[in-house]
């Protein structure tokens, strides 16, 4: 997995308790469901664009990279929003989405996206 922001880990170094807390969290909601990681991941992935969270849209991106999505997945999570959050925010999305499809440049080429 991708390196966590410094301030992500500045909260987990600083704040060990609640890191912990939150943490058993995530995973208790992640494991407790009948969906696999790679559609849980294109779910947060919908959820971040949908509030407009541009890191939250990096991060679900690499996550449902590495869960095994490709590209076209990805894209189609992202242009889903085009008719409920408007073009202008789709557009914004789709930026934030194509940095981390440029850094994984064998995602990008499998499905022959721009």
């Amino acid at each position: 997995m991708a390196r966590l922001p410094k301030a992500y880990e500045h909260f987990k170094k600083t704040y060990p308790k609640i890191w912990q807390a939150y943490d058993r969290l995530g995973a208790t909601i992640h494991d407790g469901g009948p969906l696999d990681k790679k559609n849980r991941e294109l779910l947060k992935l919908a959820m971040a664009v949908g509030a407009r969270l541009e890191g939250a849209v990096h991060s679900h991106t690499r996550r449902a990279i590495e869960a095994g999505a490709v590209a076209e997945e990805i894209y189609h999570v992202v242009l889903l929003g085009v008719t409920t959050l408007g073009f202008p925010h789709t557009v914004a999305a789709l930026t934030w989405v194509e940095d981390d499809l440029k850094s994984n440049d064998g995602v990008r080429k499998k499905r022959g996206h721009p």
